[in-house]
């Protein structure tokens, strides 16, 4: 695997009213991503060194490419990250995503998304995309609904 050189990052938290579990599998199961994570399918066995990919969910498209890094359900999950449907993106070295579930009193959790390693390229195009991702989540699971459509 490649070192990652660059270091800038992005951090999103929110408090979900929902299971370590609940959200575990939201960030798991492709019948959830599709419906937060811009229509993409995530597809991994989660065991650490295995593939973690996000595919269009319309196609075999393969958008966003990884590896497991760490797999601890359902409180951290953290894998690398490559952009692929944007060449510029794609030349950038791998980056970083660790998201972190944190069960909390009251029957909510709080959850974390850190996605690490950016160059500059991937930090500008990530920026407004994670608040949508992370939005979109907590929506779902709170309403049962997907933010848009």
């Amino acid at each position: 695997m490649t070192t990652m050189t660059q270091n800038i990052t992005h951090v999103h938290q929110v408090f979900i009213r929902a299971t370590a579990e609940e959200i575990w599998e939201a960030i798991t199961k492709p019948e959830f991503t599709l419906k937060y994570f811009y229509g993409t399918r995530v597809e991994s066995e989660l065991r650490v060194g295995s593939p973690f990919l996000y595919r269009a969910g319309d196609s075999d498209e393969l958008l966003v490419e990884g590896e497991v890094l760490e797999s601890d359900p359902p409180k951290r999950l953290s894998v690398s990250w490559r952009f692929l449907y944007d060449p510029e993106l794609a030349a950038e070295e791998p980056s970083r995503v660790t998201w972190e579930i944190e069960p909390q009193e009251g029957g909510y959790c709080k959850f974390t998304a850190v996605h690490d390693g950016l160059g500059s390229k991937s930090a500008e195009h990530v920026a407004g995309g994670w608040p949508y991702i992370v939005s979109g989540l907590k929506t779902l699971l709170e309403t049962g609904k997907p933010l848009a459509g």
